[in-house]
């Protein structure tokens, strides 16, 4: 993989706290915007009067926005620079989330949240590719890891804000609050400069001619893209389906009260946010094949210890363990993509590779819940967990992912 270059000597503590900060900043705003959606939909169903299915195209459509963005936006992250791209996508989120405030019908919902999800979508790769030009190789998995982390931190706020604002003052109030980010633009255009390695890049080679089929201009790279997109569907699909539909399992089948699946969220979370630490430092230590390894069998057991729980004394720590091995990998993906794909393509690679991980396996809360009609519980978590075998395998077959210093 490649050895990210250290930032330039003058100044670079500074520029990579800036870094950190401001990306870590956009993730967890990003997250927050998509956690308003979820608790405001049932507010918004009511007052629009929303059949079972417009309300559920609407994540549908954030998530096909998250596509169309992170096809745009990393091509221009690669052509034009990452802190210019990575202003203008937080930029775009924030005015469409504050938008949703004046939505009075459906049609409204659908057009803002595919700005949203264009915005959102288009952030994540651009900031990753910043991170990975910012520090040396043998941190980069420790640091996307604090900026998936920020991300986390992000959908805790959202709760914690919708619990204020959504009782007294109703939905519209709540997406008020994208605007928020805007101040994050101006933070990043004054103190977030460009890599070195981009600049370098941008002189040695022509990043105008940087398109998607470079992810796929030899049968090596082409397969390397094509698996790491699969495992990116399993760790989205993983993630959406534990965090829509476990809580409810629990209550229905568990007869887990409101209060205790709450309970049970806040303890997956902290999981994750755990899980993605040591994730950062397995990855940087002893390298992908071993960290993701460890993580996607550990994700297919505890998944599958989870049906296992029927008491509140054993879900909070079972919810804690799918969280950490679940979710902890969440941040080596950037990190792993980043070396795998060289500079004038990075953003690209991240924001393809993801996003595309992020449009199919976002359809996974409508599988589990047909999967529930027909099945017990054990096999449901059992097909999840034979997800997670299945991302096993697929990177045990991608050659790059054996040892760092292997390009594609």
């Amino acid at each position: 993989m490649n050895q990210a270059p250290v930032a330039s000597a003058i100044h670079t503590d500074s520029q990579q706290k800036w870094t950190i900060a401001s990306t870590s900043a956009g993730f967890a705003l990003e997250n927050m915007d998509v956690m308003f959606l979820s608790f405001a939909l049932s507010s918004i169903i009511t007052e629009l009067h929303l059949s079972a299915g417009q309300a559920g195209m609407i994540s549908s459509v954030t998530n096909l926005g998250m596509l169309a963005g992170g096809l745009l936006f990393g091509l221009l992250g690669d052509r034009y620079g990452r802190v210019k791209i990575f202003s203008y996508t937080v930029f775009i989120f924030a005015i469409a989330t504050t938008a949703m405030a004046f939505a009075n019908s459906i049609g409204w919902i659908y057009l803002f949240r595919f700005l949203t999800g264009i915005g959102a979508g288009g952030e994540y790769g651009v900031g990753i590719a910043l991170i990975s030009e910012r520090f040396a190789a043998n941190k980069i998995g420790r640091m996307t890891s604090v900026a998936a982390i920020g991300g986390q931190i992000g959908a805790a706020l959202a709760a914690v804000l919708a619990a204020v604002i959504l009782p007294t003052l109703g939905w519209h109030a709540l997406f008020f609050l994208g605007l928020i980010p805007v101040t994050l633009t101006v933070i990043i255009r004054r103190h977030v400069h460009e890599t070195p390695a981009f600049l370098k890049a941008k002189r040695s080679a022509n990043t105008q001619s940087v398109n998607l089929l470079v992810l796929f201009n030899s049968p090596r790279r082409a397969y390397q893209t094509v698996g790491l997109m699969l495992m990116s569907v399993v760790q989205i699909a993983g993630y959406f389906g534990l965090m829509n539909w476990l809580p409810s399992i629990m209550q229905k089948q568990a007869h887990v009260s409101v209060s205790g699946s709450a309970m049970w969220m806040i303890a997956t979370i902290a999981g994750m946010v755990m899980g993605m630490f040591v994730f950062g430092n397995v990855l940087d230590n002893i390298g992908p094949r071993w960290a993701f390894g460890i993580f996607l069998i550990g994700a297919a057991i505890s998944v599958y210890i989870f049906t296992l729980a029927k008491t509140t004394a054993t879900i909070l720590p079972a919810g804690a363990l799918i969280g950490f091995f679940s979710n902890g990998m969440f941040g080596g993906y950037g990190a792993v993509i980043s070396e795998l794909y060289p500079v004038t393509i990075r953003s690209t690679a991240n924001n393809v590779i993801v996003n595309v991980g992020r449009a199919i396996g976002g359809f996974s809360s409508v599988a589990i819940g047909l999967l529930m009609e027909h099945f017990t519980l054990p096999i449901v978590m059992g097909s999840l967990a034979g997800l997670y075998i299945f991302s096993f395998i697929v990177m045990l077959t991608i050659p790059a992912l054996v040892k760092r210093g292997v390009t594609a």
